[in-house]
């Protein structure tokens, strides 16, 4: 009996090791009513907006006109900028070397005209015969054949010294800067010429006469060698010409955002005062009329370089300059001068080297 009861199997749900009991610990044997109803999946809702998000980044702005012009500037080390003064002096003293030899052939008639001041003042003071001595041998020749053509070569070359210049300082400026390239070479060589001009025609010959007649004024017959009259005329010219470059050099300074029209209008009395000091420095004589005659030039320089800086500084900023206002006062300006030439002419004044500087 107990082996039959092994074969046969047992019904379903009863003593059956393959059905377990619920997890839930029901009764075997009970209806699907007692069973546990699975519960239904929640469902999260998240409401987006409520979570703060940062703001996108604001899109970057458009590159301004100096900014795209900085991307074209070249970019150079120092041992690159030194290289390229190097090569920018050696093409100046290139045609430096070229302007030499041609004012060579021309020396003699350069040093008849460059002798024409001395030899006017001493037939004005009646010295006869109105020429320059020779005291040592070699006078002549390093005078006439050297010295002359070297001084005369700069006024030649000095364009092209200019744009040698220029052309080392270009690779820092804007496009539209670049644009000033021929005017700056021009106004500049012109402006070293013609302070050259100024002094030949005006301040030399009234200095040179001045100091010539002090001596005979006291029985001392002047004697004037070459060398000596060749140094005195060299610093007075080129001290001179250097000194009419002066509104470039502001105009340039201003470009290089070094300096500021309205920095050098607050300190325009210390400028004068400057100026001043460097025209008695320059002036070969010590009266007060060549005094003026190289200060009141220099001064209205200045302020023209001003005047030059600040159309620069309102080019860039984008704005005009009351050009009707400017010209109602140049045409005043031209006005006055005119009356002064008129007065001149009509009474036949001229200057003269003693108080009061002026006589009919």
């Amino acid at each position: 009996m107990e082996d039959d009861k092994r074969g046969v199997p047992s019904p379903e749900g009863e003593g059956s090791p393959e059905v377990h009991a619920p997890v839930t610990g029901t009764p075997a044997g009970l209806g699907r009513e007692n069973e546990e109803v699975p519960a239904p999946p929640v469902e999260v809702v998240t409401k987006t907006d409520l979570i703060r998000r940062p703001p996108p980044p604001p899109p970057p702005p458009p590159p301004t006109p100096e900014e795209e012009e900085e991307e074209g500037m070249l970019r150079m080390s120092f041992m690159e900028h030194l290289e390229e003064l190097r090569n920018r002096i050696i093409r100046a003293l290139y045609g430096l070397g070229i302007a030499f030899f041609l004012c060579v052939g021309f020396a003699n008639k350069l040093w008849d005209v460059v002798s024409d001041p001395a030899v006017d003042a001493l037939k004005t003071l009646h010295v006869n015969p109105p020429r320059l001595a020779q005291i040592k041998p070699l006078e002549g020749f390093m005078v006439i054949f050297v010295d002359l053509p070297l001084v005369c070569s700069i006024f030649v070359a000095s364009p092209w010294i200019v744009y040698q210049v220029w052309a080392f300082i270009s690779p820092g400026l804007y496009r539209k800067e670049k644009r000033l390239a021929l005017p700056f070479v021009l106004l500049t060589a012109g402006l070293f010429i013609t302070g050259g001009l100024f002094a030949y025609f005006l301040a030399f010959r009234y200095g040179l006469t001045f100091l010539l007649g002090i001596g005979m004024m006291n029985n001392v017959q002047p004697v004037v060698s070459i060398t000596e009259y060749f140094d005195l005329f060299v610093n007075v010219t080129l001290g001179v010409a250097l000194v009419f470059e002066l509104p470039v050099v502001i105009f340039l300074l201003t470009l290089l955002r070094l300096l500021s029209p309205r920095f050098l209008l607050r300190h325009s009395r210390y400028a004068v005062l400057a100026i001043v000091i460097v025209a008695a420095i320059i002036t070969p004589t010590p009266d007060v009329f060549n005094l003026m005659l190289f200060a009141i030039p220099m001064c209205a320089l200045y302020f023209v370089g001003v005047f030059a800086g600040l159309l620069l500084v309102m080019r860039r900023e984008g704005h005009r300059l009351p050009w009707r206002k400017i010209s109602v006062y140049v045409l005043g300006a031209i006005v006055i001068v005119g009356a002064i030439v008129a007065a001149f002419t009509h009474f036949h004044l001229h200057f003269i080297n003693k108080w009061p500087y002026i006589a009919n």
